[in-house]
């Protein structure tokens, strides 16, 4: 069972929001994650770089700030089957790139410009987790 959690949620989407709005303010970019993260890699260094480099270190610190705040451990569950890993992160990484983004990009972004190739993309990304925990939960 997963436990209900409206005021980390509310204050955890607000914070998203806010940097998204931020980023386009001050850079005029949309905050997908998959496109900033691959624009880390040496092709991409230009004067950028800091501010990519810095808002992937936030999603790296944000929760350590949170523990730190509320003093509760960081629960994370990974599974420890590798080749199911390694296919679930091609997956994913496939997924980004042939849908020109990911679910911050299209979810937060693009469904906040009413963009229907953000609306598309998201209702397929959603459709596809949805049917993937209901096979692993009630199939495998």
């Amino acid at each position: 069972m997963t436990e209900f959690t409206p005021v980390a949620s509310l204050v955890g989407g607000a914070l998203i929001g806010l940097s998204a709005v931020l980023l386009m303010l001050w850079q005029g970019r949309i905050a997908g994650i998959s496109l900033i993260a691959s624009r880390l890699m040496p092709s991409y260094s230009d004067r950028a770089f800091l501010s990519r480099f810095g808002f992937v270190l936030g999603l790296v610190a944000a929760p350590l700030a949170m523990a730190a705040v509320t003093g509760t451990d960081i629960v994370q569950t990974v599974s420890s089957n590798m080749a199911l890993m390694a296919v679930a992160g091609l997956l994913v990484g496939f997924g980004s790139v042939y849908g020109n983004g990911c679910t911050s990009g299209h979810g937060v972004c693009g469904l906040s410009r009413l963009s229907t190739r953000s609306i598309v993309a998201t209702a397929t990304f959603m459709a596809t987790g949805i049917v993937t925990v209901f096979i692993v939960r009630h199939v495998i």
